[in-house]
């Protein structure tokens, strides 16, 4: 009986901190994430001019920060993987409804492009994702390692912060961040926005 007690408390304690569909909606984005794919960057013969044209803005700007910040990862040392991962971060967050400089920001600010950053609080990956988001969406926290389900999933929170707080985005990194009603880790990501 205690058990199921704290089972129901523990559920209403998560339901104060997520939307009641918010875990419906981050489903349904995440959905489809082929376990043989997922750790694959997105891989397209032929993009649109747009996407080409992000790809090399994104990719001679981190080329000028990787000569100032010895943080970065080493993976963006190699031009094929760079720009594959510029590719999966563009498509990932076009397919979510975001911007890609948006979710690049977000990656800059929150692991500096480490792809097995642990911070302190246990978020995991390029985009930090909390392992309990792995759980409500039905995948494997040591997935959260992997390129395409950590950045779909990350976008997915992000988007539906950004929904739920009517397209403002300093109030929607905030609350991704944790810190709603601070302006210290929007004013901190968008440090990092590259136009």
């Amino acid at each position: 009986m205690k058990r199921r007690h704290l089972a129901i408390a523990m559920l209403v304690a998560h339901s104060a901190y997520a939307a009641p569909n918010q875990e419906a909606v981050i489903r349904l984005q995440v959905a489809s994430i082929d376990a043989t794919v997922a750790d694959t960057v997105r891989q397209s013969a032929t993009l649109t001019s747009n996407e080409q044209q992000w790809v090399d803005q994104m990719d001679r700007a981190l080329v000028k920060q990787m000569t100032g910040n010895k943080g970065l990862s080493e993976r963006l040392h190699n031009v094929r993987l760079r720009r594959e991962l510029l590719q999966t971060i563009h498509y990932e967050a076009k397919r979510a409804g975001l911007e890609p400089d948006l979710v690049l920001s977000v990656i800059r600010g929150e692991s500096n492009f480490r792809k097995y950053a642990i911070s302190s609080a246990g978020a995991r990956g390029y985009m930090q994702v909390m392992p309990f988001w792995a759980d409500i969406v039905g995948e494997h926290s040591s997935d959260l390692f992997n390129v395409r389900t950590n950045l779909r999933l990350g976008c997915a929170i992000l988007r539906s912060y950004l929904d739920k707080e009517g397209g403002n985005v300093s109030r929607a990194l905030a609350r991704y961040n944790g810190s709603t009603g601070s302006q210290t880790y929007p004013n901190y990501i968008y440090a990092f926005w590259v136009n």
